[in-house]
């Protein structure tokens, strides 16, 4: 499964830092910024079920930003599955 932040992260080292933090805690999470996307955007990819997203969210927040769960519009902006376009681009 993908899930999908909008976050508020702004430095590529936090960035970083919140990355090792996640690999840390989720082994079988793959995970990434998109610092230069306008939402900031923090994808994870769950190698072995779903992503604890509440657990993310607090991840980000001990580092003083916000996240939240990305509306799912892409699909319906495009026909396209958004979590399988991410899954591809991960």
């Amino acid at each position: 499964m993908v899930e999908v932040f909008k976050t508020d992260v702004i430095d590529a080292n936090v960035a970083q830092r919140i990355l090792d933090q996640i690999h840390e805690q989720f082994c079988h999470y793959q995970a990434n910024f998109a610092l230069d996307d306008c939402d900031k955007i923090l994808r994870i990819k769950c190698l072995d079920g779903i992503v604890a997203a509440a657990t993310v969210i607090a991840i980000v927040d001990f580092y003083g930003f916000n996240a939240s769960i990305l509306a799912d519009d892409f699909q319906s902006a495009t026909g396209t599955n958004s979590y399988a376009y991410f899954e591809k681009n991960l």
